[in-house]
């Protein structure tokens, strides 16, 4: 069975990874082959439905909270805070981009990569040509911002960990929300460090930074020269979800169902806007609720026909015994240069279900591996994969090269890894 269940997670990694099929089809149909071989028969319709159903919160809460998040980034719920941090900020290179560091941060909160991209760069790119500053730095700082917010509960490396893990949002988040503070710290500082070489090399444009009213700039500055249309109610709202999702208040799916009926309904009252506002991030909650839905097929199987079982008792023959007990610190620290080989769904649906399970053999929580993956693959891979598709979303508006991102901001993004981890330690979010 170990064998067996290697070689169906190696089929499914090269099938992703070289793209024959897509994810989808592969969650879907990769697993019932295996199974058949194994024997399993008319047993893995059973498997199959116990992981979709295990599967289906995660799904839930992913769809809703995309529904919710391009609403408020469609009425301007984001926009008085990156105005007012352009106008502060002037024609100092250093103000600038530590206010696209704070900007990313926030922005970031919608959980989707792509949206946080292009809301940041369509933002700060003109300031940035306008004063001859680094789209490199532009594009450096963001995804290191990006990084960081990238494993809150409604983002994609959490909802893999989750569905992979069978674990609640609250298990793996609420304990690394230190680290991920630190986390943010750190991007502020590292882009106090980017700023001071952008000061340095041009100066205080204070000529053209007192021009920053004209032209394509203005574009930019006036999307918040008044509060957008209900902005208090829809901060209000956003606020109040977050602090009910950290304290667990209800169930997180139903937590983002009403919210986003709530802000739909205030938003939108005439039933065809209504229609009309769901439809226009539909294609984004059926590619992401779709593939979730098929990952329980895999995890299901995986499970239910014990594969995942014996895997981990061939790996944890294979890992000294000094070295179990310290899993989780492993997984943090190498999760980060294994994002540059693994995409994220091969890493958290076929590498993850493994690690988890032998560490358990350690007497490690999954859960805790689970934590430690976040902090690594989760966060500072994210915008430096080649096997993640939103980071050509934003070389492609910065206009620069892969390449020379990765040998930007690598170091800085390990660091992120390293801060967190620590962080992570101290407040026992995964163990010593």
């Amino acid at each position: 069975m170990a064998i067996l269940g290697f070689l169906m997670i190696g089929t499914f990694l090269y099938l992703v990874m070289s793209k024959r099929v897509s994810v989808l089809i592969a969650f879907a149909l990769v697993p019932i082959i295996f199974a058949l071989i194994g024997g399993f028969g008319l047993e893995i319709g059973k498997m199959m439905l116990d992981g979709i159903a295990k599967v289906t919160p995660t799904g839930i809460m992913i769809g809703f909270s995309i529904l919710y998040f391009g609403l408020m980034i469609d009425k301007g719920l984001f926009d008085p805070m990156i105005t007012r941090l352009i106008r502060f900020a002037k024609g100092d290179p250093l103000k600038i981009v530590m206010a696209t560091a704070i900007i990313t941060l926030v922005v970031a909160l919608d959980g989707d990569g792509s949206a946080t991209f292009m809301i940041t760069v369509t933002a700060l790119l003109p300031i940035y040509k306008r004063l001859g500053m680094s789209s490199l730095t532009l594009a450096g700082v963001v995804a290191l911002g990006a990084g960081v917010m990238n494993i809150i509960p409604w983002g994609g490396p959490l909802a893999r960990a989750m569905v992979s893990l069978g674990a609640e949002s609250s298990e793996l988040f609420n304990p690394i929300i230190p680290a991920m503070l630190a986390g943010a710290v750190w991007v502020v500082f590292v882009s106090y460090i980017f700023g001071k070489k952008e000061r340095k090399r041009i100066g205080i444009i204070s000529n053209k930074g007192d021009s920053l009213e004209s032209g394509e700039i203005a574009a930019t500055l006036e999307m918040s020269s008044s509060l957008p249309k209900l902005y208090w109610f829809n901060l209000i709202l956003t606020i109040s979800l977050i602090v009910a999702l950290i304290m667990e208040i209800i169930p997180v799916p139903v937590l983002f169902i009403v919210a986003f009926a709530m802000a739909l309904l205030v938003n939108f009252p005439d039933v065809k806007k209504q229609q009309e506002q769901i439809a226009s991030h539909a294609q984004s909650m059926v590619m992401v609720c779709t593939t979730i839905f098929a990952a329980g097929i895999f995890t299901g199987i995986l499970s239910g026909t014990k594969m995942i079982d014996a895997m981990a008792v061939s790996m944890v023959s294979a890992i000294p015994d000094w070295l179990g007990g310290h899993l989780p610190i492993l997984v943090a620290v190498v999760s980060m240069p294994l994002s540059l080989i693994f995409s994220p769904d091969a890493f958290y649906y076929g590498l993850l279900p493994v690690l988890s399970e032998a560490g358990a053999a350690f007497g490690v929580d999954p859960i805790e591996i689970g934590r430690a993956a976040l902090l690594g693959n989760g966060t500072t891979g994210f915008p430096l994969s080649p096997l993640n598709p939103s980071v050509f979303v934003l070389i492609g508006l910065c206009k620069v090269d892969l390449g020379d991102l990765q040998k930007k901001i690598f170091f800085w993004a390990f660091g992120s890894t390293i801060v967190m981890t620590i962080v992570a330690l101290l407040t026992g979010a995964i163990p010593l």
